[in-house]
């Protein structure tokens, strides 16, 4: 469990390439940073899954390369062709973090509902491990979202883990399609009312509400969206909490 008895999930909306976006002297993305953080540990034990990638072991690599700068005891679980352990609950149970890496978050819940690992991550939450992820590794802990895993095109998701009410956009002002979809499938309740972040931002839920907005940057927002009176949808700006003040 957390340090501070609290439930925490960060819902990243997208991690920038290296530099403005890294703790300052590491390479470390901030917001993955922040997440590792969220433990309270010295020296948490953090658990890597990269199932949405097919567990691309280049996803792995970059991941236990930038997870070097802090310490911690990395591990990650592979679920491609087996999994790379014997009991993948144990493993993920033992955890003080985990955390989830983006890509086709229709693909990676199937596979995980294959190895009942929907179960555990319920089981990790409220445990108190602190779940973390971006992109998918976001969407995937809320009851759906916008994703392109089904093709080029942009797509509603439904079949999230529902960990947390509501759905969430990644990516928000990044991908131009983005905002719009998302906006129009709240509009007309394909999904449910939710938040959406830019590239940059996370979400951080502490129990079962949103504690806060933080960012790696100035400028970066969330976003609260929800049907509004006409049938259309309503945005509102949530102002984020900078990680690190580069001046």
């Amino acid at each position: 469990m957390a340090a501070d008895g609290q439930r925490h999930i960060l819902a990243i909306g997208g991690i920038r390439p290296a530099g403005q976006a890294s703790v300052p002297g590491s390479a470390m993305p901030a917001l993955i940073a922040h997440a590792v953080g969220l433990s309270g540990r010295t020296a948490p034990r953090v658990c890597m899954l990269n199932t949405a990638m097919g567990d691309d072991p280049a996803s792995f690599l970059r991941m236990y390369s930038l997870l070097s700068d802090i310490p911690a005891r990395v591990s990650h679980l592979q679920l491609f062709p087996m999994p790379s352990v014997a009991d993948p609950a144990d493993l993920l149970l033992s955890q003080d973090v985990i955390l989830v890496g983006g890509g086709s978050v229709a693909n990676m819940l199937a596979v995980w509902r294959t190895h009942e690992l929907d179960l555990t991550m319920r089981a990790a939450w409220e445990a108190g491990i602190v779940l973390a992820g971006v992109s998918a590794g976001a969407i995937c802990w809320f009851e759906g979202g916008t994703t392109d895993s089904f093709g080029p095109a942009l797509r509603p998701f439904t079949s999230g883990l529902g960990l947390l009410a509501g759905s969430y956009c990644p990516h928000y002002s990044f991908e131009p399609a983005r905002r719009p979809l998302y906006q129009a499938l709240v509009a007309d309740e394909t999904l449910a009312a939710g938040i959406a972040c830019d590239d940059g931002t996370a979400a951080h839920f502490a129990d079962d509400s949103l504690a806060e907005i933080v960012a790696d940057r100035a400028g970066a927002l969330g976003y609260r969206v929800r049907r509004d009176d006409r049938g259309g949808s309503e945005e509102t700006p949530i102002q984020a909490r900078l990680l690190h003040d580069r001046g």
